[in-house]
């Protein structure tokens, strides 16, 4: 069986670490810095066998060299020069088996050009899309276009609804506050905004969350909800979910 455990790194970074129960071999994704996961290896006697990246930022791959000369793990993202390490690339449409699972590699750009997620069919179905999609928000637009980043977010918004998200970020409680203006009406995202601050205040992750959730939470899997739009004052086609998408993450930017 495999279980996923966040690492807090960074001022609100999670650093997924994949272990199956029956070995103490171990995979992390995007190790912003090298410090926590250390800690954790040695404190628990564990071995890093294996890296998933998902894109160049630094803040995903800081602890990648230190990690690398210490361990030596088969490390595995996108083909971009700006990440150094990586010695197997991978693209739209390939698979990777890694800790017992079958991986299926998506380009998800829009945050970067170079942006993989990797999505592990079964029983549960797992999800790591850095930063494409977190719960109840999206990435920032540094090097994509919002016709990318909606295209991505809808890819994944087709994987079954009880994909367990994993994002790399702690940014649910603000990105819940957004969406309460942007889709005003949603009693479904005043509930979890209820409940992930309790979570909070426990000084627990809110994530991981599910595919089927943000259906019903994310803004910017919403653009086509009347309410949605009408908060974005899109006018148009009611099929013109790009547009509203766009003035969404426009929006954001300046929340």
């Amino acid at each position: 069986m495999l279980s996923v455990t966040p690492i807090p790194a960074l001022s609100d970074n999670y650093i997924w670490l994949l272990r199956q129960d029956s070995s103490q071999g171990v995979c992390v994704v995007d190790p912003g810095e090298a410090t926590p996961v250390i800690e954790l290896l040695e404190r628990e006697s564990l071995t890093l066998e294996a890296v998933l990246i998902t894109h160049h930022h630094h803040d995903h791959t800081g602890g990648l060299a230190e990690l690398i000369k210490r361990y030596a793990p088969r490390v595995i993202g996108p083909k971009n020069p700006q990440i150094s390490g990586i010695d197997e690339e991978v693209g739209d449409g390939d698979e990777v088996r890694v800790m017992g699972r079958l991986f299926d590699v998506m380009a998800t750009p829009g945050h970067t050009l170079d942006h993989i997620s990797f999505f592990a069919p079964g029983i549960p179905p797992l999800l790591f899309c850095g930063d494409t999609l977190f719960c109840a928000g999206c990435g920032r637009l540094f090097e994509g276009t919002p016709e990318q980043m909606q295209q991505a977010l809808t890819r994944l918004a087709r994987l079954p609804r009880d994909t367990l998200v994993f994002a790399a970020h702690e940014y649910t409680q603000a990105n819940l506050a957004f969406a309460q203006v942007a889709d005003p009406d949603n009693q479904d995202v005043k509930a979890t905004l209820e409940e992930c601050r309790k979570v909070r205040a426990l000084e627990r992750p809110t994530l991981p969350s599910t595919i089927g959730r943000e259906l019903k939470i994310n803004p910017f899997l919403r653009t086509e909800t009347s309410g949605v739009r009408q908060a974005a004052g899109t006018q148009g086609p009611a099929d013109d979910n790009l547009a509203t998408f766009t003035t969404l993450r426009e929006w954001k930017n300046r929340f």
